[in-house]
């Protein structure tokens, strides 16, 4: 759908909500969040907390953010984009579709290789490690290493480490990277490549090896605000990810928070 479907379809969703109830026209006011997919559990106990604090919430739609930015590109309305690479948000700001000055580094995170939690794989992450033999006769999981972050950092570190080339034809790719740490607590998949974040919001994994950081390139998180956002609690929103209490709730689910706390 392009931009012009975008905004005729959201106008007429509008309109349904202004003949509506109330409690739907105050749906209609929330904060809309594109968030990368590794975000969910922080996220959504990030945004209780500002519910709880302030009344307000915001509405959180969680996939690659691939997927998330070329949606913002055809016109969906979101009034907040969170990135797990610097690549998709500078994707939208070349198109002028992030506010100038609204971008910060909001998270950073680690790549794991884990397994089940049952599972007697030990690991060794070093340069020409023998991954093939650890995979059996099983495949390894990964996000889409073409398009999604996680997908992007891990070949990277695959690559660094020398066990690329022997791995690729056994990679088992997902659409973003919460779909490849179910492929592992599922036991659909001996092994797989995920955020550390991701490893600690699943109680079916465990990590068996931490990738080292310069291996790949830096992640980070980066978040800003839409061109065309129509909340103005939006801005209120971002700067709430970067107080003292969402601090507390990103590094309790693994990540590493890079923002400053902001000031009330």
């Amino acid at each position: 759908m392009g931009r012009n479907g975008w905004k005729f379809a959201a106008l007429i969703g509008a309109m349904v909500m202004a003949l509506s109830s109330a409690p739907s026209v105050h749906a209609a006011e929330k904060v809309v969040v594109f968030a990368a997919a590794s975000l969910k559990n922080a996220l959504d106990a990030v945004n209780e907390t500002w519910q709880a604090e302030t009344g307000q919430t915001a509405t959180i739609s969680y996939a690659a953010s691939s997927a998330l930015a070329r949606q913002i590109e055809q016109g969906a309305p979101a009034d907040i984009f969170i990135s797990a690479d610097l690549d998709w948000m500078e994707y939208l700001s070349e198109r002028q579709l992030i506010v100038p000055g609204s971008r910060t580094n909001l998270l950073g995170n680690r790549i794991v290789l884990i397994a089940s939690a049952d599972s007697a794989i030990e690991a060794n992450i070093a340069p020409d490690f023998p991954l093939t033999e650890l995979l059996g006769e099983g495949r390894l999981a990964m996000a889409d290493v073409k398009a999604v972050p996680a997908g992007k950092y891990s070949k990277a570190a695959l690559e660094r480490l020398g066990v690329w080339v022997e791995v690729e034809d056994r990679v088992a790719q997902a659409e973003n990277v919460r779909a490849a740490l179910k492929l592992v607590a599922t036991g659909e998949a001996p092994l797989g490549i995920v955020y550390r974040s991701d490893a600690v919001a699943e109680p079916a994994v465990k990590v068996i090896g931490v990738f080292p950081e310069d291996a790949h390139p830096p992640i980070v998180y980066p978040v800003g605000v839409t061109a065309d956002a129509s909340n103005p609690d939006a801005a209120e929103f971002v700067k709430y990810l970067q107080s003292a209490k969402a601090r507390q709730l990103f590094e309790a689910q693994g990540f590493t928070v890079l923002a400053p706390v902001a000031s009330n």
